[in-house]
């Protein structure tokens, strides 16, 4: 493995260097085995050996840095933030020529923590790990977690726990908040850099365009809003959309009090620190061009405001674009058609009044699309006059189709997962792991690596949350 540190070698104005505080006890606790054979990393036993994961040791080329960022929390502008319990190790150089970073979370205290430990917690790290992964297997632009290791500490939060450390592995961790960092400290030449260097690193056929910075914003937008139309397609609510967390490159970043929705509730607050809702699902599109909006902002140096106006333009349509496509395909619909936003209205419209759980009425779905009278699908609602009336305008929507009906159906279960990292599931195997048990976060792992397999619709995994599962208060404790 071959590691080098551009960040601190090419941006050392946005970094400090610090050494990782090792776990004491550290330990191997999981490896993401599959993620491990992309890197063509070395055999499991192998790895096994190393102390790396737990801040014990550096691979050649590594070279740890805190990055230093700030931004808009729930907002309101928070000035300095940066990693206060996380390093970036170095970017791992691929076989393939391509390069990805590691970075080290629960690494210890830094010159960016604050009032924090500088750890963090087996909980937290378990829910970041499960959670991109999950993302990853639904189709949708994410960092990836590549190992949790823990150890003999324990950590304080609102009680004492596991403390512990995830290895993330992303192309970039690239922030809004780097932008606006250097922004309101009035740096304008390391702003300049900063996206100079970012061009060429991550968008290099902009390099030599006259209006390289234009282009580049504009993507960003366009990045941005298909990532977070792609999260509104699977249900999913971020629950701290801060400036700070948002990537460049329109990766889902940082995972804290997240929720994949249970019954559909447009207003499904993810995070229980979020007492105004600033952040519930059905606001995220908005709190997105927010956020794009800051960016923009501290961008005003480098282009006009009608530029940047004129790239803030292209949100909606790439937002719009990515969940239009989904939805349609979720109700295996492939010929446009200016009803079908009605067809839909009146569905979520249903699905809230009766409460029905959103992955599991796409799934029975994409079996009861071509059924007389539902299916399955039409067991799951209590007024049952509604649901049939809708069903039969559905129906005869799907005649306007060209598609087979076995066509229709595989297309339609291979964009309706059966199985979504519902919050109660995390806590299952995170309850598992806290006893020294791996088994439940292996079993559910492996199935969210294909969460549209039909061997899942049978599983317990698949099942509707118990009724505990519904009540799990997720904050930003970490």
């Amino acid at each position: 493995m071959k590691f080098q540190q551009q960040w601190g070698h090419k941006l050392p104005e946005l970094c400090s260097e610090v050494a990782p505080t090792p776990l004491r006890g550290g330990r191997l606790l999981y490896l993401n085995r599959a993620l491990a054979d992309e890197l063509a990393l070395p055999d499991t036993e192998t790895l096994q050996k190393s102390a790396v994961w737990w801040g014990g040791e550096l691979l050649a080329g590594m070279r740890p840095v805190a990055q230093v960022y700030s931004g808009h929390q729930f907002g309101v502008w928070a000035g300095q933030l940066g990693d206060g319990r996380g390093l970036l190790l170095g970017e791992q150089q691929l076989p393939t020529g391509d390069s990805v970073e590691w970075h080290l979370k629960g690494a210890g205290k830094t010159p960016y923590s604050r009032m924090g430990d500088g750890r963090a917690v087996l909980r937290s790290t378990l829910r970041e790990f499960l959670a991109s992964e999950a993302m990853h297997g639904l189709g949708i632009a994410t960092t990836r977690a590549l190992s949790i290791a823990t150890g003999e500490e324990l950590v304080q939060r609102e009680v004492a726990e596991p403390g512990a450390m995830l290895i993330r592995v992303a192309q970039s961790h690239l922030r809004f908040g780097h932008f606006e960092h250097l922004f309101h400290r009035q740096q304008v030449e390391a702003l300049k850099k900063l996206a100079d260097y970012s061009i060429e690193t991550f968008w290099p056929e902009l390099a030599c365009e006259s209006d390289r910075y234009f282009l580049w914003f504009a993507d960003i937008v366009r990045r941005t809003g298909t990532m977070i139309g792609q999260w509104q397609s699977v249900g999913f609510a971020h629950g701290v959309m801060n400036t700070d967390n948002m990537s460049l490159l329109g990766l889902t970043l940082d995972y804290g009090p997240y929720a994949f929705m249970d019954d559909y509730q447009p207003g499904l607050i993810g995070n229980h620190s979020d007492y105004q809702g600033r952040y519930a699902f059905e606001n995220q599109p908005t709190v997105g061009l927010w956020n794009l909006n800051r960016l923009a902002h501290a961008l005003s140096g480098l282009l006009s405001a009608d530029k940047l106006k004129l790239a803030l333009k292209e949100y909606e349509p790439a937002l719009m674009a990515a969940w239009g496509e989904r939805m349609r395909g979720k109700l295996g619909l492939y010929a446009a058609d200016t009803q079908d936003n009605d067809l839909l209205i009146e569905l979520f419209t249903l699905m809230a009044r009766e409460k029905a759980d959103y992955t599991r009425t796409f799934r029975l779905l994409s079996y009861a699309a071509d059924s007389d009278k539902g299916g399955l699908l039409r067991d799951e609602f209590i007024d049952r006059p509604a649901f049939e009336s809708w069903f039969t305008r559905y129906q005869q929507r799907l005649v306007k189709e060209t598609i087979d009906p076995q066509t229709r159906q595989a297309r339609m279960l291979a964009i309706n997962p059966a199985l979504v990292l519902r919050n109660y599931l995390a806590q299952e195997a995170i309850n598992a792991a806290e006893q020294g048990d791996t088994t439940v976060l292996a079993s559910l792992h492996a199935a969210l690596q294909n969460p549209f397999a039909q061997h899942l619709d049978d599983s317990a995994l698949a099942k509707p949350p118990p009724e505990w599962g519904k009540q799990l208060v997720i904050s930003c404790s970490s």
